[in-house]
């Protein structure tokens, strides 16, 4: 359906989650991938074997996302590699879950720095590497535009991300290159495990859903899919919120 063969993606935090499903998503059409991650290599390692499975080539590099000189040397790695970067999809996401009269302000630029500063350094180093047609994806959430129990300094870091990605496709349009944003309704995750609340959120989401079920890791990647391909050449700077039309509702 899609024509990717022999392009070459890197998605950030790719070892579990959403990220690990658009990374197998992308090698069942033929993308070669960067599997990045931080902490879980034995994930990361499993997640680059399930790739190579579908036929498609991985490099596992493990890089804090907010780390400068890790993002340097990831860089160099797949520059060395693969010579080229087609689709960037920066979706390593972390913060603490606190009330906001809690937040430190060490807590707020840790969620500042990974959610959204790294948007910003990742895109520097991959726009080098990016001939006409690249990609840019970033993953959010619903808590960037509305307020979640103990989500302060996340959804404030995801509606930072969001901003970035409109002025990242001003700037980078007339290079060629697509930036859009994945926001995802309530997804069952390692993440969402963090939540004291997650079973309610979980109960709640799926109540308010129209279509009857959850957004699973795989809806994401299938719209990762969709933005990277010929299909998607008209869709810039947007949006794109996949949870079964749970956030429509009143």
């Amino acid at each position: 359906m899609y024509d990717l063969q022999g392009k070459v993606a890197l998605v950030t935090g790719s070892s579990r989650g959403i990220g690990q499903a658009i990374a197998l998503k992308y090698a069942e059409n033929g993308i070669n991938l960067v599997v990045n991650y931080i902490r879980h290599k034995r994930d990361a390692e499993e997640t680059a074997h399930l790739i190579e499975e579908k036929g498609a080539k991985c490099i596992v590099v493990k890089a804090n996302v907010a780390n400068d000189d890790h993002l340097a040397a990831m860089f160099e790695t797949i520059e060395k590699e693969y010579g080229r970067l087609d689709f960037l999809v920066s979706n390593a996401a972390s913060g603490v879950l606190k009330p906001a009269m809690e937040l430190s302000s060490r807590h707020w630029n840790w969620a500042m720095d990974i959610n959204a500063r790294a948007l910003l350094s990742l895109a520097q180093r991959a726009v080098p590497l990016m001939k006409n047609d690249g990609r840019i994806m970033a993953v959010s959430s619903l808590g960037s535009v509305r307020a979640v129990e103990n989500y302060t300094a996340v959804g404030a870091s995801k509606a930072a991300l969001e901003s970035l990605v409109r002025h990242l496709a001003v700037e980078l349009g007339p290079l060629g290159i697509h930036v859009n944003t994945i926001s995802a309704g309530a997804v069952d995750t390692e993440a969402l495990k963090k939540f004291p609340n997650r079973e309610i959120i979980l109960d709640a989401a799926l109540a308010r859903t129209p279509l009857g079920r959850l957004t699973t890791p795989e809806d994401v990647a299938d719209i990762s899919l969709f933005l990277c391909s010929d299909m998607a050449k008209m869709i810039h700077g947007q949006v794109i919120v996949v949870d079964g039309g749970y956030s429509i509702r009143a």
